[in-house]
C-alpha cells in the first residue's frame, strides 16, 4: 500500500511519458529447445502477498509454457506506473485509483486483471482508541502520506453518519510504520487488512477496522490490478494474452494452494517473514477471486462507480471514459 501511496503524489509526472518498448533478444527454454520471448513486469512495492501469483508463473514455468521469459522488478523511484505507462516495462502492478487518475491526465496506461475482486483496505486503530465506526474519526489524529483522496474518503464516510472531517487531525506520517505510528503519533491509518492486518493478529495486537466497502459501495474498487500500456495492447496483443493466462494459472494455483504458494513467495523473497507470508496468503486466497466468474475479471460498473465518485470530490479534471481503463479481453476463456 505504502507504494501506491507515492504513486498518488507522482501520478502527474505520467502525462510526459511516451510508450515505446525496448526490443531484447529472445531467451531459451533448454528444457523445450524453445525461443522465449522476453518481457518485464515491475512490482508496485516490495515483493509481499499480493504478487504471489506472479512468482508462482515463474517458479512453475507457466509463463515458460506460454512462449515467455518473465523478469519480476522492482520499481525503484520511477514508480510501476510511469515505467509501465512508458514502456520501460511491459506490464506492471498498479491500482484503479492511479489508473483513473493517470487515463483522465492522457496516460495510457490500461488494466487487464483484478489482482484482488474486492477493495480490502480499511482504517485501522488499536482496541484502546475506540475507534469502531467513523463518526469515531472526530476528535482523532489520523496518518496518511499527504494525498488529497484521503481526506475525501475520509469526509465520504463520515457524512455517512453525519460527522464532520475537519474534526479530524490529519499528519502526513510517510512510510513509517503502522504499529509504530499509533503508539506514538497517530490513533489510525488506512491499511490492507491482507498484510498488516495479518500482522496485527501475530503481534497479538488487536485492532478495530473500519472498512470502506461497509459504507460506500462507490469504494470497492480494485486495488492492486496488473496494467500494461496502449502500445503493448495494440501492438503485442499475443504477448498480452500469453502474460495474462499464465498469472492467471499462477493465482488460480494460489488460491488452490496458499502454503505451497507462500513458500514459492519465500524462496523468491527469503528476506520476508516467513509467518507473515505464510498466515497472510491463508488469509488472501479466498478473496483473489472471491465472487467473480474467474480470477482477473473487471466490471464496468466497478470502474464508473469510483471515477463518478473521485469526479464528484473534485479529485478528477474531467470524468473518465471507463470503458477504455480496462478490459477483459486477455482473460483465458
Amino acid at each position: 500500500m505504502k507504494k501506491w501511496m507515492a504513486m498518488m503524489c507522482t501520478v502527474l509526472l505520467l502525462a510526459g511519458c511516451g510508450t515505446t518498448n525496448e526490443e531484447t533478444a529472445p531467451a531459451k527454454d533448454e528444457k523445450n529447445n524453445q525461443e522465449l520471448d522476453k518481457v518485464t513486469v515491475v512490482l508496485d512495492w516490495t515483493p509481499n502477498t499480493n504478487h504471489t501469483g506472479l512468482y508462482v508463473a515463474q517458479e512453475k514455468g507457466y509463463f515458460a509454457e506460454e512462449g515467455l521469459d518473465v523478469e519480476i522488478i522492482m520499481p525503484g523511484e520511477a514508480g510501476a506506473d510511469q515505467l509501465t505507462a512508458s514502456g520501460k516495462a511491459d506490464f506492471g502492478v498498479s491500482y484503479q485509483e492511479s489508473i483513473t487518475q493517470a487515463r483522465v491526465q492522457g496516460v495510457p496506461l490500461v488494466s487487464i486483471a483484478a489482482v484482488i475482486q474486492h477493495n480490502t483496505s480499511g482504517f485501522a486503530s488499536p482496541v484502546e482508541k475506540n475507534i469502531t465506526s467513523p463518526k469515531d474519526f472526530a476528535g482523532k489524529t489520523y496518518g496518511g502520506w499527504g494525498s488529497p483522496v484521503e481526506q475525501s474518503v475520509l469526509d465520504s464516510l463520515m457524512k455517512v453518519e453525519n460527522a464532520n472531517v475537519e474534526d479530524v487531525s490529519i499528519i502526513n506520517m510517510g512510510d513509517s510504520d503502522f504499529f509504530t505510528a499509533v503508539k506514538r503519533d497517530i490513533d489510525f491509518a488506512w491499511i490492507f487488512y491482507g498484510w498488516t492486518g495479518v500482522e496485527a493478529e501475530l503481534r497479538g495486537e488487536e485492532i478495530n477496522m473500519v472498512y470502506l466497502t461497509d459504507y460506500s459501495e462507490k469504494l470497492d474498487y480494485y486495488t492492486p490490478v496488473l496494467a500494461t500500456n496502449e502500445t503493448m495492447i495494440a501492438e503485442n496483443p499475443d504477448t498480452v494474452k500469453a502474460f495474462i493466462k499464465a498469472a492467471s494459472k499462477g493465482y488460480s494455483f494460489t488460491i488452490e494452494n496458499p502454503d505451497e504458494a507462500a513458500q514459492i513467495l519465500l524462496k523468491a523473497a527469503p528476506d520476508l517473514d516467513e509467518e507473515l507470508v505464510q498466515k497472510s496468503q491463508e488469509w488472501l486466497a479466498p478473496y483473489y477471486q472471491d465472487d467473480a466468474a474467474q480470477w482477473g475479471e473487471q466490471k464496468l460498473e466497478v470502474w464508473e462507480n469510483y471515477a463518478s465518485w473521485m469526479f464528484e470530490n473534485g479529485l478528477l479534471d474531467k470524468e473518465l471514459e471507463a470503458d477504455q481503463a480496462f478490459t477483459n479481453e486477455f482473460l483465458p476463456e
